[in-house]
Parts: structure tokens; C-alpha cells; sequence
């Protein structure tokens, strides 16, 4: 089975932060002695040697800088990434860098920095702007430190940035999830990402958990603040994503299209395709920090390698392309998995049936009340087993 070739992204994972947040279940260890950097960076090269072949020369679209705290680093180290790994890889003209920073005081002042080091996006971790939320989320920052961030941001002329804001926390009223909608619009960032506060296995929160709003509140914060955000010119084009006209975030695209991406850091992911073979390919690195160094360039540094079955193409494809409120075209389907549409049936049908997908000529996509529960809708597109979805009238 012959499959095309998708566009190609790197994720880097730089997994150090300042302290480990409460809710938060990313590969991300704190940073209590110095950090290793120099030691990180030449293991993250061997580390993308070795990965290289996989990519039969493919031209790169997009770097992302992931973690952790990536920001932590010196805008030197992360020039010599950028430069060593354009040295090593055909790039696209327009590559897109992106790099995660939080808003500290000692960060933000290397915004300009990293701009010359090659970085053309930041996405900058606030989370919200009031106080007492700050404190219970576990961040070190302040609402003046996460205002004077993105201003750095402008200052340091880096107009394609994005903010990280969080609704639904602990005891949050409707008018806090509103300040904080209003208060990032001020600050005038290309794009917005606005998610929902989840409790994730194996966080302080999900040992300790905190009273979060029920979920009529959430609801009513989601939908006023998606209102607030599309009459500002944010348009919503991704489940949590909001961006101005033609900063939609290029990286984060490919993932959502079943686009491939290369994966280097302690605890990085990936996904390859061999068009020519057929075989889809996912694999992840070893997650700790110590021993990711010391293996780093060997087959020693997998902590996974499987492939996708072709029974599973179709779900996988689905939960990244469902996402978008556009959803998916036809063909682009047929190219990146080998399967047809037919192969989805009877969920597709009853799906469509039931007005939770919808479908043109040319795209399929989540009809608006289906964008809500896109999980329940998955469920019926799991190999071998078809799950009945109760009828709801707004997302959980």
C-alpha cells in the first residue's frame, strides 16, 4: 500500500521547568540543580542524526521548542539548534520556529534574543490573569509579569505570538474567566489558545483534587468567551485555538492533518511515514532527562517503536482532523491512511444521520453541537467495537 508523502515538522522537547505545576501531566522535571544545557544540546543532535534517514529528505516546515520550559535555555543554545538542524535538513522558506516560554521576569527579557537566534513565534504560558488563580495553578508569575511579557514580545518585534489561556479552574467565577479573555485581547497576540482545566492521571491534582465550576458554568463561560473572542477577530479553527486571519499555528496544523513530525528530547514523540512501504510509524524517546543523555544517538534512546495498524488509520485520523472546525478533505483522508471512507461505516453514516458530522462534496467535518463532544463521537469509529453515544445537548 502506497501512501503520499506528508509535510514534515521537529518537535524538541526541552524538559526542565522552574517547578512542576499541579495540573500538569507533560515529560517536565524541575530544574533544581543547573541545567545541563550544553550536554542536552549535543545529545538532541546525535539524536536527530540518527533520526534523519527517516525522513527521505523531506523539506522541513516547522520547529517547535516544547516542554518544560524551553525559555530556560540561552538564546545561544537554541541559535545552535536552530542552525545545526537547517544545516542538516532542507527547510521551507517560510519555516515557522516556535518557542514555549513562561512569562518570568528572566525570560522575558531574552524575547529579543531569541528573535535573532531564529525564533519567529513564542507561545507564552500565562494561563490566566488573576492572582488567586496563579497561585492555585502553581505558576511563579504575576498578572503584571504576564502583561509585560507579551509587550516584550511586541517590543522585541515578534508580532506572531500566541497566549495560553485556562478556563474552568478551581472555584473560577464567570467574571474572572472574562477578565482574563478581555485582558489577553488587549495585549494584541496573533493568536490565542483557550482551553478547558482537565485533571490529568498522575498530577498533584488529580491526588488532591481542587472544586472546579460545574458544568452548566463552564459552559456558559465557554460559549461567552468564544463570542468574545470572534467579535475581536479571533476566529476559532481548532477545538482550543483561536487565531487572527493567517496566524493559525502551521505546526500544530500538520498535527492536526496527520501530518508527520519529527520527535528529539527526553520523552519526545513522533510519527513517520514510508510512502513507498505504506508503514506509519510512531515512536518516542526515553523520558528521562539523565538517561536520555546518556543513550541519545542510539537504539538504546527508544522507549517506544510501533506501527499504526491499517485498522486504526481511520481513528487516528479522526481524532487530529475532527478537531478542526473546518474538518477534513476527502482525498486527504484516502492519502494518509490508505483508507477509504466506506471503511468508516456504519459509524459515519449514523453519525451523519444523527447531524453530529457533516458533509460537503469535497470536506467532512463536526457539525457545531458535535464539536462538543467529540469524544463520544470517536468512540463509534473504534476498530470492532460500535459504542452507542448518548444524545446530549451541550458538551460535557
Amino acid at each position: 500500500m502506497s501512501l503520499e508523502t506528508p509535510p514534515l515538522g521537529l518537535y524538541i522537547h526541552i524538559p526542565w521547568c522552574i517547578r512542576k505545576c499541579p495540573y500538569c501531566d507533560f515529560n517536565s522535571h524541575a530544574a533544581l540543580d543547573e541545567i545541563p544545557e550544553k550536554n542536552y544540546v549535543l545529545a538532541l543532535l546525535r539524536d536527530l542524526d540518527q533520526d534523519l534517514p527517516q525522513t527521505h529528505n523531506r523539506r522541513l516546515q516547522s520547529i517547535f521548542f516544547g516542554g518544560g520550559t524551553p525559555s530556560l535555555f540561552s538564546p545561544d543554545a537554541i541559535h545552535t539548534l536552530i542552525e545545526s538542524v537547517k544545516a542538516r535538513l532542507g527547510c521551507s522558506t517560510e519555516l515557522e520556529v516556535t518557542l514555549e516560554a513562561n512569562p518570568g521576569t528572566l525570560e522575558k527579557y531574552k524575547f529579543r534574543s531569541f528573535k535573532e537566534a531564529g525564533v519567529n513565534r513564542l507561545s507564552i504560558g500565562v494561563q490566566s490573569f488573576q492572582p488567586a488563580k496563579l497561585r492555585v495553578l502553581g505558576r511563579i508569575h504575576s498578572r503584571v509579569e504576564a502583561i509585560q511579557a507579551a509587550e516584550e514580545a511586541h517590543k522585541a518585534g515578534i508580532a506572531n505570538f500566541n497566549l495560553d489561556l485556562m478556563y474552568g479552574l478551581p472555584e473560577q467565577r464567570r467574571s474572572e474567566a472574562v477578565d482574563d479573555v478581555r485582558q489577553a485581547i488587549a495585549l494584541q497576540p496573533a493568536h490565542i489558545s483557550y482551553y478547558q482545566l482537565t485533571i490529568e492521571a498522575h498530577t498533584t491534582f488529580s491526588i488532591f483534587p481542587p472544586t472546579l465550576p460545574d458544568e452548566d458554568a463552564v459552559w456558559e463561560i465557554q460559549c461567552e468567551n468564544q463570542s468574545i473572542l470572534k467579535d475581536h477577530g479571533y476566529g476559532q479553527y481548532e477545538i482550543s485555538a483561536y487565531a487572527r486571519p493567517g496566524f493559525q499555528c502551521r505546526h500544530n496544523l500538520n498535527y492536526w492533518t496527520f501530518g508527520d513530525y519529527l520527535g528529539i528530547g527526553a520523552g519526545a514523540h513522533a510519527k513517520i511515514t514510508d510512502a513507498e512501504t505504506g508503514v506509519i510509524q510512531r515512536t518516542s524517546k526515553i523520558r528521562h532527562p539523565r538517561r536520555y543523555m546518556e543513550t541519545a544517538g542510539t537504539f538504546l534512546n527508544y522507549a517506544t517503536r510501533s506501527q499504526i495498524p491499517t485498522r486504526d488509520r481511520g481513528l487516528e485520523f479522526l481524532m487530529n482532523a475532527l478537531r478542526l472546525v473546518s474538518g477534513f478533505e476527502k482525498k486527504e483522508f484516502n492519502r494518509r491512511t490508505g483508507l477509504r471512507l466506506s471503511d468508516l461505516q456504519p459509524a459515519f453514516t449514523d453519525c451523519l444521520e444523527e447531524k453530529l458530522l457533516e458533509e460537503t462534496e469535497t470536506h467532512v467535518r463536526c457539525s457545531e453541537a458535535g464539536r462538543g463532544f467529540l469524544d463520544a463521537i470517536l468512540t463509534r469509529f473504534v476498530p470492532a467495537q460500535y459504542v452507542a453515544v448518548r444524545k446530549r445537548t451541550k458538551p460535557a
